[in-house]
């Protein structure tokens, strides 16, 4: 065990920040604690969309989506509605942007869908969306993938349920859903990135959906220090070299900041 393994636990944003400074491979994971500070609720804490609403999870399960008319319906308007169509980065997502331009940021692994890394200046090629994006539509038959504001905008127009303009298959965001299986070749990439970091920064998220939340302990024994930055206990804070619970929009712009 390291002499210091403990020696930032209870929030020593300092100490990290020089962790960071002395990195030469960072690899983020994100979950939706970084989007909430953009108006985006996450989805298990105490004001989560499922917390508050157990149905709504509903929406989010592929065999109800595929089986029930009513379900595509509801699910439709829901995107219509949905806060992060309007959204904008935070203080934390242009955190990670600045991390890849002080050419410290290897992968940004993130379990949201809402592509505001993308929309804040991370380079698309370094983010690594394991459960997909609500940006785009994919049919379900043909596969077909296109924006989703066009798709939208045809709900807007009168279809309640709009079918593939291609092959009239059922169209669904392009995001990764309950019952569905995740695509291998993003996770393989994702904890082979991990895997080569020298400081594992996890932000926003629970580390309770597996596999990606395998990607802690996988840095942590391939020799990568471990930092977890949440407002929430996690469950894997107890392997964590650092644990720095509080606003993420505050913190991140700490720990990320130059000399």
């Amino acid at each position: 065990m390291r002499a210091d393994r403990y020696s930032a636990m209870g929030g020593d944003a300092e100490t990290v920040r020089r962790w960071i400074g002395d990195a030469e491979r960072v690899v983020v994971l994100t979950g939706a604690g970084i989007s909430t500070d953009s108006g985006i609720p996450d989805f298990r804490g105490p004001q989560g969309v499922w917390t508050k609403n157990p149905k709504a999870e509903k929406l989010s399960d592929i065999r109800f989506y595929m089986s029930d008319p009513e379900v595509r319906r509801l699910a439709w308007q829901s995107r219509l509605e949905h806060s992060a169509r309007s959204a904008q980065p935070n203080a934390g997502h242009r955190a990670l942007v600045a991390l890849e331009e002080r050419g410290k940021l290897h992968a940004l692994i993130t379990q949201n869908i809402d592509e505001l890394h993308q929309l804040a200046g991370n380079s698309p090629e370094r983010v690594i969306e394991v459960h997909g994006t609500m940006r785009k539509v994919v049919c379900m038959s043909c596969g077909r993938r296109g924006p989703m504001h066009e798709a939208l905008a045809r709900v807007r127009a009168g279809e309640a349920d709009p079918p593939c303009l291609q092959c009239g298959g059922i169209l669904k965001s392009a995001t990764v859903s309950f019952g569905q299986a995740l695509v291998p070749e993003v996770i393989e990439r994702a904890m082979r990135h991990a895997e080569e970091a020298d400081l594992f920064l996890a932000v926003g998220t629970s580390l309770q959906v597996y596999p990606i939340a395998g990607a802690v302990p996988a840095a942590r024994a391939a020799g990568a220090r471990v930092v977890i930055v949440n407002a929430e206990p996690t469950a894997l804070d107890a392997i964590a070299d650092a644990v720095l619970p509080g606003s993420i929009s505050r913190i991140l712009p700490q720990i990320c900041a130059g000399p």
